[in-house]
């Protein structure tokens, strides 16, 4: 495919789009399932992108998270799927939707089923962490929607269990993250797959330098539409950052969450260990905690997260692996524990509150080390995160330099014996 231009590629704020779902042209039993599920007005990301899906252009939508953009997708998706007429063949697949993560996919699963409800239209899920025979008869049948990670589907493609000739709609969503994590090879071999002839829609709240290879190689003459630049955070999301030793960050959460235990409150750690650990802190000071991460079991994850989501559980511990796949609107906290090494990955973090118009607090414990991590994010973000308590670190405590990945050994300058190079993890990124 052809690379767009960059007049095509121009932030679209010069139109004039519908102000309400019922002006889209959306099916009758669409509309009435979105007032079904109470989603009365659109919000700009969709007023703008669903027009233009609706109309059949490759679409690259750049907003903020928690602003609606799996409406601004699943909206037109499930619209077109419902005008197609038959079934689809078998392990064939009409419309993809790619997440990066197994949080992610169901929650877009979710949401697509509900917009379908009533209808034809059937919603697949295959992601890692789970059985895949149950997956390969599921897909046997060939459905019109399936949502996957991108690791467990290429190992159905490599199965032959799905085929991928007779997709006619893709959607990427949270491509960056997708870069974040190492997929860009998977992309590519699953984008040789795909017919040249497709809708295709790309959505993320960044936009890293690679994404413009990801525009050229998926998307034919899109328009881009952006609601905000990227890296901002939501307006409603009131940010503070407190200086604070990192032996002393669990003690302070703890007295912060007490001020408001009837809240809930998602709280970010950079590691599997350390998240496990702060839980168990957490769960020994008297609070109703779970955690999210890589080593937990896709049933372990799924049950903290619908315990999280009903309310029984007040604070779940998270990696980065949840920043993007928690749609809970009634978090009114979000604690970055320890600040994300990605500066961007703070905008994701933060955004998993003020959902959906609502307001939100966004607290971050900044330890002496970690003061280059917070210039990054306020770079990032072009903004200064106001001050709630201590002083900023002058430097960091700890002046020993940084090993530089896959190295360390040997003298300055190369002099030593090159370090071992570490093997591909590609069955940790399938897990996904």
């Amino acid at each position: 495919m052809r690379a767009p231009t960059d007049e095509r590629l121009m932030p679209r704020h010069d139109r004039t789009y519908p102000l309400d779902f019922d002006m889209l042209g959306l099916p009758p039993r669409l509309a009435r399932n979105l007032t079904e599920m109470g989603i009365t007005d659109p919000t700009p990301i969709q007023t703008r992108a669903i027009p233009e899906a609706m109309n059949g252009r490759d679409v690259m939508g750049l907003a903020q998270t928690g602003t609606g953009k799996t409406a601004a997708f699943g909206l037109p998706l499930v619209s077109a799927l419902m005008r197609m007429e038959g079934r689809p063949a078998p392990k064939t697949v009409r419309g993809l939707v790619l997440a990066p993560t197994r949080e992610l996919a169901r929650q877009i699963l979710d949401n697509l089923r509900a917009y379908a409800a009533g209808t034809s239209v059937r919603v697949e899920l295959v992601v890692g962490g789970a059985s895949i025979n149950p997956q390969v008869n599921k897909l046997s049948r060939g459905c019109d929607i399936l949502v996957a990670t991108p690791g467990r589907l290429i190992d159905h493609l490599e199965r032959q269990s799905v085929r991928l000739d007779r997709t006619e709609f893709l959607v990427l969503d949270e491509a960056d993250q997708m870069l974040d994590l190492g997929f860009i090879h998977a992309l590519r071999q699953i984008a040789k797959l795909l017919p040249a002839e497709r809708q295709t829609m790309l959505f993320s709240a960044t936009m890293p330098k690679l994404m413009g290879e990801i525009a050229s190689a998926y998307l034919t003459d899109p328009v881009r539409i952006e609601t905000a630049p990227p890296g901002k955070p939501a307006d409603k999301i009131e940010q503070s950052v407190h200086f604070v030793e990192q032996a002393e960050k669990a003690s302070l959460l703890i007295d912060m969450l007490d001020a408001h235990r009837d809240e809930s409150a998602l709280v970010f750690a950079r590691t599997k260990h350390g998240a496990e650990r702060l839980m168990k802190t957490l769960d020994r000071a008297g609070f109703a905690a779970a955690s999210v991460h890589g080593n937990k079991s896709q049933g372990q994850r799924e049950r903290a997260l619908k315990g999280f989501r009903a309310g029984d559980l007040r604070v779940l511990v998270a990696t980065d692996v949840a920043a993007r796949g928690i749609d809970v609107p009634e978090v009114r906290h979000v604690y970055n524990f320890d600040l994300p090494n990605v500066p961007d990955n703070y905008v994701h973090r933060i955004g998993r509150t003020a959902r959906a118009g609502r307001d939100g607090a966004a607290i971050a414990f900044c330890a002496p080390a970690e003061m280059g991590e917070l210039r990054d994010i306020e770079k990032v973000m072009g903004r200064e995160i106001p001050v709630a308590g201590g002083e900023p670190w002058s430097a960091p405590r700890d002046s020993a330099p940084k090993k530089r990945r896959g190295g360390g050994g040997g003298k300055p300058g190369g002099g030593g014996k090159p370090a071992a190079r570490r093997p591909r993890r590609s069955r940790q990124r399938r897990a996904a």
